[in-house]
């Protein structure tokens, strides 16, 4: 059973900071008017006092590709799941996956390039190429290990972007790609 002394308790802990009046002769609790005062700043989550701002890319950037400059152009060929190749001239820092997008070529990229999924899965047909490439880091080789029709030369298209040394790349998109979701594990 409840006493008046649980009530009370719990009446400060709900009026924090706001002064309490008992009255025992009347078993009455009275709330005075809360003063006026700024939150202290310890009181101000970490996040609030952060002085980095949000930002985000406006939508109609995404898969935006620049043009490349003149004398910069770097050749990129892609052969899709049919064997027809297309060739596209791009800028240096572009991936695969952009490119792929801004072409209207068959390639997914589930996860918006983020190295989250295997769905941006290419094969790099030269492996002189391949070579030049920086090596795939652990996140990477963990999404490539769920890739359909994995190869020696497999990268994932988010995460090769286009440089000087890779001018002249052909890449073979899968004949599938896989996409694991939590949907997929429903029993």
């Amino acid at each position: 059973m409840r006493t008046q002394r649980d009530f009370l308790r719990r009446a400060s802990n709900w009026t924090t900071r706001s002064p309490i009046v008992i009255n025992p002769s009347r078993r009455r609790v009275t709330l005075l008017p809360r003063p006026q005062w700024s939150i202290p700043k310890a009181a101000t989550p970490t996040f609030a006092r952060s002085r980095r701002r949000f930002s985000s890319t406006p939508a109609s950037r995404h898969g935006h590709l620049d043009p490349p400059k003149p004398g910069e152009e770097r050749k990129v060929t892609f052969i899709d799941k049919e064997g027809q190749s297309h060739t596209f001239l791009v800028a240096d820092g572009d991936n695969l996956l952009d490119i792929a997008q801004a072409n209207d070529l068959e390639m997914e990229g589930a996860c918006g390039g983020s190295c989250a999924c295997s769905t941006c899965h290419v094969i790099v047909e030269d492996p002189e190429y391949y070579d030049r490439m920086e090596e795939p880091d652990d996140d990477e080789n963990d999404m490539l290990d769920l890739a359909f029709g994995l190869t020696e030369t497999s990268r994932l298209g988010c995460q090769v972007k286009m440089s000087k040394e890779l001018d002249g790349l052909v890449v073979r998109l899968p004949s599938m790609t896989r996409n694991m979701q939590a949907s997929d594990f429903k029993s």
